[in-house]
Order: C-alpha cells, then sequence, then structure tokens
C-alpha cells in the first residue's frame, strides 16, 4: 500500500500497517456501524487536525533571525530560507496537510451517520459539531497550500478540495477548484453548524466546537473575508460582561507562578482564554527556543522592548542556555509517550490553543477599526493592555489618540490602531506561528538575512507564500502550486 495517498481517509486510517487487500476481505469495523450520538462524539474526537503548524509558520515569519548554530530541522531550516520543505513527518506542511484530511474523514464520517440515523434531532448537536470541525481543517488548508482570499482573484485562484462525503476507494480524484469556492463551502457549514451546538454535551469543553469557540472561528474567519460587520456579530458573542477575566492573566498570576508552573498552565483546558485545543504529535515545544533560526536577543528586542502604552512587557523570556540566544517564553510544553514502559523513545505530544479569547479581542480590534468606530478599538487596547503591562497604570499607560499619533507619527488614527495592535499581536503569539496569518493576510514582504551575509526577501507576490502541495497530492489528479 502507498505509505501516502493524498488524503487520509477513515479507510486508510482503517488500514495502515496492513495490507488494503486483506482489510477488505473483513467487514469494517464498529465505526461503519455508529449507532447512537455517543459513539459519534467519540468519533468527533478525531475530527480536528492532530497536527502541529507552528514550526513552519513561525519559522517563514519576521519573528526569526540566524543564531549562528543551533538545533538544525528541516521544518525550521527551509521555511526559513523559503523552501519547499524536504520533510513529511510531525511538524511539516505535508504532516500537517495530510491531518487535516484525516480530521475531515472523521467529521464526514459522523455526518454521515447523522444523516442517516431514523432520529435525527437526537444527532443535531453531533452534526454541529462535525460541520465546524470540517470547516475548520478546510480553512486552515485553504489558508496554507493556497493564496490568501482576495476578493478580486479568489474566483479564479487554485483552493484546495473540499472533501463533503466519506471516502470508500484508496485512488479517488479531486479537483482544487477556487479559493472562492471553499470559503463559500466553509461559510455554508459555519452557518449551519453553530445553531445546532449543544455545549452540555461535551464532557471536556474545550477539545470541541463549544459555542464561544465556533463563533471564534467565524470572527477568524470573516476577518479574512474582511466582512468586518460580521466578524463584530461573532465576536460579541465570546467577549461579554468582565473581558478581561477572559484573558490571560500575565502582569499578575502569570508573573508569581514559576515556569514549570507557568508550561503546565498555558494549554490547560481550565485557562479561560483557552476556547478551543488540539492535541498534536510535534517535537516544537523540546526545539522552538533551541532551533537555529528562531528569536534571537535583536528580535526580542525589536518586537518586545517598547510599545504605545510607554510601559514594559509582563512577558518574562528565559535564556535557556546562558551565552547563547536560546530565548524561550514558557508556553509550549511537551508531554512525552514512551513506546513502552522501558522505551526510551516515543512521541512527543503538544496541546495547541487553536482558538483563543485573545484572537477574538484582536480581531473585534481590527474590524472596529476598519469601520471607523475608534472609541470602541481603544477601549478594547486598553482592556488588552491592562493584563500585558508590568505594574500596569490606567492613568500612566492609557493608549489614546494623542499617545497613538506621537508614538507612530501619524495623523491617521485608524493606522495607528492598526499599528499597536499589530505590534500587540505580534509580541502576544511571538513563537506560536500566528504572525505569519496576519503576514499572508496583508501581504507583507519578508526578509531574512544569514550570518553568511545573505539576504533573502520574500516579496508579497512571491509564489512561495503559498505551502506547497505534498508530491502524493499528483496522485489525485491535483496540480502542485507553482514555483
Amino acid at each position: 500500500m502507498q505509505k501516502k495517498l493524498f488524503i487520509y481517509t477513515l479507510l486508510l486510517v482503517l488500514c495502515m500497517g496492513t495490507s488494503c487487500k486483506k482489510y477488505l476481505e473483513k467487514p469494517p469495523d464498529n465505526r461503519a456501524e455508529l449507532n447512537s450520538p455517543e459513539q459519534v462524539a467519540q468519533l468527533l474526537g478525531t475530527a480536528y487536525p492532530q497536527a502541529n503548524y507552528m514550526s513552519f509558520f513561525e519559522s517563514m515569519s519576521d519573528n526569526v533571525d540566524d543564531k549562528g548554530a543551533g538545533v538544525l530541522e528541516n521544518t525550521n531550516v527551509d521555511p526559513y530560507f523559503f523552501r519547499d520543505v524536504r520533510d513529511d513527518q510531525q511538524d511539516s506542511p505535508e504532516y500537517y496537510w495530510d491531518a487535516c484530511y484525516a480530521a475531515i474523514a472523521a467529521a464526514n464520517q459522523a455526518l454521515e451517520v447523522c444523516e442517516k440515523a431514523t432520529n435525527k434531532s437526537a444527532y443535531s448537536a453531533e452534526k454541529g459539531e462535525a460541520l465546524l470541525a470540517r470547516a475548520y481543517a478546510h480553512f486552515m488548508l485553504v489558508n496554507v497550500f493556497s493564496k490568501v482570499y482576495d476578493a478580486n482573484t479568489s474566483a479564479s485562484d487554485p483552493g484546495i478540495p473540499y472533501v463533503t462525503v466519506p471516502e470508500n476507494i484508496v485512488m479517488k480524484q479531486y479537483e482544487r477548484k477556487t479559493v472562492s469556492y471553499v470559503y463559500d463551502m466553509i461559510e455554508k457549514d459555519i452557518i449551519a453548524g453553530i445553531p445546532l451546538l449543544n455545549d452540555t454535551r461535551y464532557a471536556v469543553p474545550r477539545y470541541h466546537f463549544t459555542t464561544a469557540a465556533a463563533h471564534a472561528f467565524a470572527a477568524r474567519f470573516y476577518l479574512f473575508k474582511k466582512d468586518y460587520t460580521k466578524v463584530l456579530e461573532h465576536a460579541n458573542q465570546v467577549l461579554s460582561g468582565n473581558v478581561t477575566a477572559l484573558l490571560r492573566p500575565w502582569n499578575t498570576i502569570y508573573t508569581s507562578i514559576t515556569y514549570l508552573e507557568l508550561y503546565a498552565r498555558y494549554a490547560r483546558a481550565t485557562e479561560p482564554a483557552n476556547l478551543l485545543l488540539v492535541e498534536t504529535p510535534s517535537w516544537w515545544a523540546r526545539n522552538y527556543f533551541r532551533v537555529r533560526y528562531g528569536l534571537t536577543s535583536g528580535k526580542r528586542d525589536e518586537i518586545l522592548r517598547r510599545n504605545v502604552t510607554g510601559g514594559n512587557w509582563a512577558f518574562n523570556f528565559q535564556v535557556f542556555t546562558s551565552g547563547t540566544d536560546n530565548y524561550l517564553l514558557p508556553k509550549i510544553n511537551e508531554h512525552f509517550v514512551r513506546s513502552s514502559i522501558n522505551a526510551d523513545i516515543g512521541v512527543g505530544y503538544v496541546v495547541v490553543p487553536i482558538l483563543t479569547t485573545e484572537e477574538v479581542l484582536f480581531n473585534r480590534i481590527e474590524a472596529n477599526a476598519y469601520l471607523n468606530n475608534t472609541t470602541a478599538a481603544l477601549a478594547d487596547l486598553n482592556t488588552y493592555a491592562s493584563t500585558r503591562i508590568a505594574g500596569y497604570d490606567a492613568s500612566q499607560h492609557i493608549i489614546n489618540a494623542t499617545k497613538i499619533r506621537n508614538y507612530y507619527g501619524t495623523t491617521n488614527l485608524q493606522s495607528g490602531i492598526l499599528s499597536t495592535l499589530f505590534g500587540f499581536k505580534r509580541a502576544e503569539y511571538v513563537q506560536e506561528g500566528m504572525r505569519w496569518l496576519d503576514l499572508i493576510r496583508y501581504k507583507a514582504p519578508v526578509t531574512h538575512y544569514t550570518t553568511d551575509g545573505d539576504i533573502l526577501v520574500l516579496g508579497e507576490d512571491d509564489p512561495r507564500r503559498v505551502f506547497q502541495l505534498p508530491q502524493s497530492a499528483q496522485l489525485a489528479g491535483l496540480k502542485l502550486n507553482p514555483r
């Protein structure tokens, strides 16, 4: 059997490690005969991409520089040089592609059961979760492996296959269609799925699409579409009451605990800021501060030395090894699972917060800025700053129009608010890869330097901004991205 096919399907997952012929001679396992909402709910636990994008996102961004020495991993080296990644294992784009389509296969299998059930109403919550999970995986795929959404070009830009039915053949052929088509399908699933969700059905809600997580995802989706009114509509469903209590307490509780305690807390299901968590195989937790192309003292100062409030960030970076540029912020923690009880080998796992209240707040600020709701945008910027500035004092650190204009040297308040926002976002997500999503949305050029004196430039229209499809995608009839 081929080691890799274009899409991991339920059938392929079931027959991994044995021959397909032997598998097809047997009756399908009990997932083909799901007969209760509880069984469908268990299947949906696998409907989220169990792969980590942090390594290749962060390494492509402007958050990193050449340290001159460090761990060399293809998932760090190749993105830094704007090359196609020569790796298909965890933390690679190809691994992410496979994991997204595996999640989609699980969601589609669940949806088929929901549709065939005689008592469809009993499965409505599971149907809602499956629709949102399917939409999320496709959304991430189209933004990694296709051009970013642009109303002027997306009707012709190649997208990715939007798969809506379970697959039952090994070498099924697919077509990419367009980015616009993929976005239409994502929106259709979001609109259909949200009203069906039932948060009481989850034992551990943070690992599922709760109503809040669904609205957070919808806010991100509409931000990419630049539909700012809808961004506000969905963001406001998440952010109500005391918004400060929903944000990470970086300048209070986080400063009073040890770095080991912070590691444990950052991606915990009980942390209010975490709206949706996914556990993924990954080595990023052990490598993100040791890789050669990462956060240096220069980049640390560029991102974190100054900000519009005039205060200092409460982020407490640690130097892992004295005298090196191995800086880390304790938030990406590894859980190592040994292959057997006495083994020295195994797999590292990382819990990734893929949707957070901080992102929702950032999205609301951006939407309000473009809608010229500057008072609301400033209020949210100050709410965020109140949890991130060391020794925060509202009278001293308040963000207002005058302070923004003086700091950025601009008379355009909207532009100044956006500059403030992106400076805050860059600091918030450093070493998590989220910066890349803003860079592609704004088609911002990225320049990397090497200690050998090379200058590497990724222009706004450079085709390498779009990650390459796996070579195996050609087996399913797909054209690779241009290079």
